[in-house]
């Protein structure tokens, strides 16, 4: 048996939106959000929204940003989204209170299972809880579950279930140690 990518079918999948809001988005997106000389992180909350995105208080959304689909993304209050982050959420990606995405982070949603031959289409929602740390350049992959004020390392893949108050560094992702905060 080998891959035969000309019997592909991921006609199941609905993105949630019809083609011409999905244009719009990725006109708007391209223009406003996405852009460097944008330096209003307001305006690209506001746009966000406008497609469906659900975002809480005092967000801040640096310019680069790359969200697949606003309306399958929700956001808690005082939240970071660095520089280039890309948000490729073909299903739910939910992001809790004082969360931190730092630069480059990317949340994969989506993937293809290589044990078909047709290479079909696999999505699974990710969540990362209150508090959760994502480092530059580090990847969430589809399914993961980021518990209260765990951390990714920078350049780290998160492959599985973070735990509370976790510090998690590799590939894949694994525990370091403890996150523990100092008092002021």
């Amino acid at each position: 048996m080998k891959t035969n990518l000309s019997a592909y079918n991921n006609n199941w999948y609905q993105p949630g939106r019809s083609a011409i809001v999905r244009l719009l988005w990725l006109l708007t997106s391209a223009l406003f959000v996405q852009c460097s000389w944008n330096p209003l992180s307001s305006v690209r909350v506001v746009l966000l929204r406008l497609f469906g995105a659900k975002i809480g208080m005092g967000v801040v959304v640096k310019p680069g940003v790359q969200v697949k689909y606003p309306w399958y993304l929700s956001v808690g209050d005082y939240c970071w989204i660095g520089e280039h982050v890309w948000i490729d959420n073909l299903t739910q990606v939910t992001i809790g209170t004082d969360v931190c995405l730092s630069q480059g982070a990317y949340l994969l949603t989506g993937n293809h299972d290589y044990k078909k031959s047709t290479f079909d289409l696999m999505v699974q929602p990710i969540v990362l809880e209150d508090g959760v740390w994502i480092g530059a350049k580090a990847i969430v992959c589809p399914g993961v579950i980021c518990r209260t004020h765990a951390v990714v390392t920078a350049g780290s893949v998160a492959r599985s279930e973070l735990k509370a108050y976790s510090i998690n560094s590799g590939n894949p992702a694994v525990f370091v140690k403890e996150r523990v905060f100092q008092v002021s």
